[in-house]
């Protein structure tokens, strides 16, 4: 691996970069929470050669999320699930734009 290997790994959101004690400190929750989030299968991190979570910013933002619902008096299962949710509905929405767009072009004759 080279230096800019490494740096590449800056721009990467997928990179899983953090601990979860500095994950727990840049969102301003608990361990605890995350590994609540965790359990609920909101969001998996990766594991060290040592067995121990990091988190990539991705899933820092989806916690973000759900930290947001908890905050506002949502149950932490209950706000896993609306985001699994949005993040279907995303998906589902994506997949829709797709086909119209695939439609109108045979509708045109392209």
């Amino acid at each position: 691996m080279t230096a800019d290997d490494s740096y590449d790994r800056l721009d990467d959101d997928d990179y899983p970069a953090y601990t979860m004690g500095r994950a727990a400190e840049l969102l301003g929750t608990t361990q605890r929470f995350l590994r609540a989030i965790g359990e609920a299968r909101l969001i998996t991190p990766l594991r060290s050669a040592g067995g121990h979570r990091r988190y990539s910013r991705y899933q820092l933002r989806i916690a973000a999320r759900a930290r947001e619902l908890v905050d506002h008096g949502t149950p932490v299962e209950a706000a896993c699930r609306i985001i699994i949710l949005e993040d279907q509905l995303e998906e589902a929405r994506r997949i829709n734009a797709e086909y119209r767009r695939t439609a109108s072009l045979h509708t045109a004759g392209i």
